[in-house]
């Protein structure tokens, strides 16, 4: 059966470079824009044909002269409903937008956020700029930040530059830090945390160094100035991407963010030694004092190397 609606029709010819090739493969290879996965959709969909006969298997070895017709269907509207929330937009094009991203403000829906998040947003502001991510009208979200953590967040309007920006990401080819304020002092004042991170089997929302099993998990940092006696502004660079890496592994080293309501317990009894103005600052954070400043990357079209910088939101210079 066709898809109904609005289709954009591709033809591929097989050459002999591509013989014996898996049909999603040659089908990806030839089709820059769209991703494998989407296109081995197609294929399971009924929208890949050959001679006229429909094919529906993406394993399918593939023969030198043999003609395919793609048909792409027009990207299906997202479920995620758009919500014009504004957005503080440090750069975008066709491919992707770049955004700084509030605290408080959660990147995906989930079941405790069904709408009012960044996705929601993204939606509103892009509109028809979109693509489509695997076929539907919605950006491609290639990381996440807490919802507490403030700072540079890139997505992809389309399956080539969701592609692109996604296997940066596996690669940890792209450049991205972090300050943070943490209590104390960190020493030595530059080093590297190492600690596989694992689901806490007390507590399933919060992470922990895993004595066994877990991601391997590796976070560099310097500190970069002392905060009065009381704490130090870090910088953190992610060698790996974990959920909660930076906060798991300062913690762990008896250093936690500030503010931090998962993993500050340590920190919260030093609050007794901080004076009145510092004290209030920390009280009135309401989130973990962690910013993501630096995010780097090449642009899937161009090539060029991209690089942003946020400056630090005014909770934290209030610490500051």
């Amino acid at each position: 059966m066709t898809p109904a609606g609005r289709q954009d029709i591709r033809h591929v010819t097989v050459d002999e470079s591509g013989a014996g090739t898996r049909l999603d493969r040659m089908l990806a290879d030839a089709l820059p824009d769209v991703s494998r996965s989407r296109v081995k959709a197609l294929i399971t969909g009924g929208s890949v044909s050959q001679a006229g006969a429909r094919v529906s298997e993406p394993s399918r070895r593939v023969k030198p002269g043999e003609a395919f017709e793609v048909r792409i269907p027009e990207a299906a509207p997202a479920e995620p409903v758009a919500q014009p929330i504004p957005l503080a937009v440090v750069f975008e094009d066709e491919h992707l937008i770049v955004v700084d991203k509030p605290a408080g403000l959660v990147v995906h829906p989930a079941a405790g956020n069904p709408d009012r998040t960044l996705v929601n947003a993204l939606l509103a502001h892009c509109g028809d700029s979109l693509s489509g991510i695997g076929g539907v009208a919605r950006p491609g979200i290639v990381h996440r930040i807490d919802k507490d953590t403030s700072g540079l967040l890139v997505a992809a309007k389309n399956d080539a530059a969701h592609a692109s920006l996604a296997r940066q990401f596996a690669e940890h080819s792209l450049e991205r830090a972090y300050q943070a304020v943490c209590w104390g002092a960190p020493s030595p004042k530059e080093g590297t945390i190492t600690g596989n991170i694992g689901r806490n089997p007390k507590n399933r929302k919060k992470m922990s160094i895993a004595a066994r099993g877990g991601k391997e998990a590796v976070t560099r940092y310097r500190v970069l100035r002392a905060v009065n006696r009381w704490a130090s502004l870090v910088e953190c660079r992610l060698e790996t991407g974990r959920t909660h890496q930076i906060r798991v592994h300062l913690s762990a080293r008896g250093h936690p963010i500030v503010g931090d309501p998962l993993y500050g317990q340590a920190g919260r009894r030093r609050l007794d030694g901080v004076d009145e103005g510092f004290g209030n600052a920390v009280s009135g954070l309401g989130r973990q004092a962690l910013h993501a400043y630096l995010l780097g990357f090449e642009h899937p079209k161009t090539g060029d190397f991209l690089r942003f910088q946020s400056d630090l939101p005014d909770d934290i210079k209030t610490l500051l």
